[in-house]
């Protein structure tokens, strides 16, 4: 079976060629019964289209019936399984070249309702307020009952600069949430990389895994050397190339298996192991949380079994099947996502439906902090040691100018104030600094 690309936008696809269906498509089926034939209960097929055009109320062509049976058939396999008409066929590439016009969100089916998994950084979505976990109610005045994946994210995409209303239900909200937003041409940085004030820590932000990641993570390590420490930041990442998710954590171990997949098919096993190893004893720390999918469950999945980095932050989503784009006519234009395989992480575990449980739980909240402290010290009493006081601020003045290195602007750092704001980042620091500690002993 010939792969032509291998991706995870909010699930794992493959694309394979239309002769690999072609091959069994008349075989001897091993589930048809003793007492019917593959031709007979394709025969049965036959006649329930005949009957459907010559008796349903409104007038379908044999291609509309057998388009419509191909989609419930598809629908009704699982989540994620669906029937590709030529347009979109043609979005789906469009998404895969990182460019389009739409709001900038990765959405799946959960409990048979569209639920939005991540809302992609610095999109339309992102700034309006949308968010990892809200179910999609309405898109305009349409309802999503009963609506596919497919359908929901034809009618958010669109022209940029158009306008589109989706009504979503948000866990702890009374009401549903009403969001008018501008669609634009949706293509983020993926990578991008700050140092934490004071502490040399690296973080790496990775927005989704285009084609590039690997690369640019890489980049970061060589501009930034002699660091103390790894925040790899993965939250609200819903996936990309499943390629590059093997190659950024690549990067951090040197041996070793770092996922699996397993299908029917014994062509579609594959294994994918460690090869190259490029910063693989620094502290690290990896932030997850519930709009963390597929891909981003890959990597944190297996730098956790490898017991490689800290995992920090909430539960993610749960997403580890692999699904195929097969293409079913010559001209490529129609095609099915197929699920064809579940993918294991180094201890062989899955995490379908149970997601990544990070070691170190911590939920989505600022710091817990009194800006207002009256409390007392000893700087405050009226007969403190100041001469030992001085002595003190004379050696950190020191020891700071002897430290000082090439000054960063403020785009190029974590401030204190920016970990303030965000508690899951202000425990990674903490976490590195810990480990740091305790391996010097």
């Amino acid at each position: 079976m010939k792969n032509i690309k291998l991706f995870i936008l909010g699930f794992a696809t493959t694309f394979l060629t239309v002769s690999a269906l072609s091959t069994s498509l008349f075989g001897q089926d091993s589930n048809a019964t003793k007492n019917e034939s593959r031709l007979e209960i394709l025969a049965k097929y036959s006649k329930v289209l005949s009957v459907v055009e010559q008796y349903y109320v409104d007038d379908l062509t044999l291609n509309e019936m057998v388009s419509k049976s191909i989609e419930g058939l598809l629908s009704n396999l699982d989540a994620h399984s669906s029937y590709l008409k030529e347009k979109d066929f043609k979005d789906l590439q469009v998404q895969t070249e990182g460019a389009f016009g739409g709001l900038g969100i990765t959405i799946g089916m959960k409990d048979g309702a569209v639920t939005v998994i991540a809302p992609m950084e610095g999109t339309p979505a992102d700034k309006i307020g949308v968010k990892s976990g809200d179910i999609i109610l309405k898109i305009d005045e349409k309802s999503t009952i009963n609506m596919t994946l497919d359908e929901a994210v034809s009618l958010m995409r669109g022209e940029p600069k158009t306008p589109v209303t989706i009504t979503v239900v948000r866990k702890g909200e009374l009401k549903p949430l009403v969001f008018n937003i501008i669609r634009d041409i949706i293509k983020v940085d993926s990578v991008y990389s700050r140092i934490v004030d004071d502490e040399n820590i690296l973080y790496v932000r990775v927005t989704n895994f285009d084609k590039n990641v690997a690369e640019k993570t890489e980049e970061a390590f060589k501009k930034h050397k002699n660091i103390k420490g790894v925040i790899l930041d993965i939250r609200n990442n819903p996936g990309g190339l499943l390629d590059q998710a093997v190659q950024l954590t690549d990067l951090f171990v040197d041996e070793g298996v770092i996922v699996s997949q397993k299908g029917r098919n014994k062509n579609d096993d594959k294994e994918y192991k460690a090869k190259k190893g490029v910063i693989t004893s620094t502290s690290m720390v990896v932030l997850v949380n519930g709009g963390s999918a597929s891909a981003s469950e890959i990597v944190s999945g297996a730098l956790q079994d490898a017991k490689r980095a800290i995992i920090v932050g909430e539960q993610t989503f749960g997403k580890g099947s692999v699904q195929a784009i097969l293409p079913i006519n010559d001209d490529h234009t129609e095609a099915l996502r197929l699920t064809i395989a579940r993918y294991y992480l180094p201890s062989g575990r899955t995490i379908q439906a149970t997601g990544v449980v990070p070691d170190v739980i911590v939920h989505s909240a600022p710091v817990p902090h009194d800006e207002n402290d009256f409390s007392v010290k000893e700087i405050d009493l009226k007969k403190h040691l100041q001469s030992e006081l001085t002595k003190v601020e004379n050696n950190q003045t020191t020891k700071s100018t002897a430290n000082e290195t090439k000054p960063l602007t403020k785009k190029d750092n974590i401030t204190a104030e920016d970990l303030l704001k965000d508690l899951q980042l202000k425990s990674a620091v903490d976490i590195i600094k810990v480990l740091n500690i305790t391996a010097k002993k």
